[in-house]
């Protein structure tokens, strides 16, 4: 599918001209960095949200606001939306020293690496993380407990681009599934003997996310000006080899 025809898509699924161009522009930028199941193939879904749980109207609003402190509300909007919405203030307004910004009723989120990236673009280390559907079951079986629930991770550079990290806590992810890349039985915490590992992160990331932004899919931010300047550093250390967040 081009771009194009996914911005006619959304177009007629209600979306502005403005918010329709973000989501494609945040699933080419997936496509790009090899992140396919976060990509174009996921318009069909996309669509079906716009048409029964997602408001093409909607939009994110700031619910309260403190030192250090913002928890805003999807109002019905994609969660991509209400990202964007929250990198624009941090660009325009950003912290102090630090700032944890919560996230209600934010989802789908996309590939959160793309925006902590951004965030690392403007100078800032970035921690996001987000909640999603139930998807990943307990590593002995049964039905699905948590999401993937993704983190990144992305600190920024005085020599070159920031390091990225980005994982979330299955073998493989719903995109993957919709892209047809994986199947639903694949969507498993990954590690194989060592699953338990990954399924405690997902849950650490479920009751976090939950504890701070309520029942619904949600996201956290944290955003904090950095003291030290250590990737240029640890890349020397790695000696050319590729690092996470790297696009070849």
């Amino acid at each position: 599918m081009t771009a194009d025809e996914a911005t006619r898509r959304f177009r007629a699924r209600g979306l502005s001209a403005a918010s329709a161009a973000l989501v494609v522009a945040h699933l080419a930028d997936a496509d790009a960095a090899g992140k396919s199941g976060h990509g174009l193939a996921r318009v069909p879904w996309l669509e079906g949200l716009l048409a029964t749980a997602a408001d093409p109207a909607g939009r994110p609003e700031l619910v309260e606001r403190n030192d250090g402190y913002e928890r805003w509300h999807g109002g019905g909007a994609l969660g991509y939306l209400t990202l964007d919405t929250v990198c624009r203030r941090l660009e325009t307004h950003p912290p102090e020293r630090a700032r944890l910004v919560v996230c209600e009723a934010c989802f789908p989120t996309g590939m959160l690496g793309g925006w902590a990236r951004r965030l690392a673009d403007m100078g800032l280390v970035a921690v996001v993380t987000a909640t999603s559907p139930a998807r990943l079951p307990h590593p002995s079986g049964g039905a699905p407990l948590t999401g993937t629930n993704p983190i990144a991770i992305a600190v920024p550079s005085s020599e070159g681009p920031p390091m990225v990290s980005d994982v979330s806590m299955g073998a493989v992810t719903h995109g993957d599934v919709l892209s047809g890349r994986a199947v639903p039985e694949e969507l498993v915490p990954f590690g194989g003997p060592l699953a338990h590992k990954a399924f405690a992160l997902a849950v650490g990331v479920e009751l976090l996310v939950s504890a701070l932004a309520g029942p619904e899919p949600g996201a956290i931010v944290l955003a904090a000006r950095p003291g030290y300047d250590p990737v240029p550093a640890f890349r020397a250390l790695a000696a050319g080899r590729r690092l996470p967040g790297d696009r070849a």
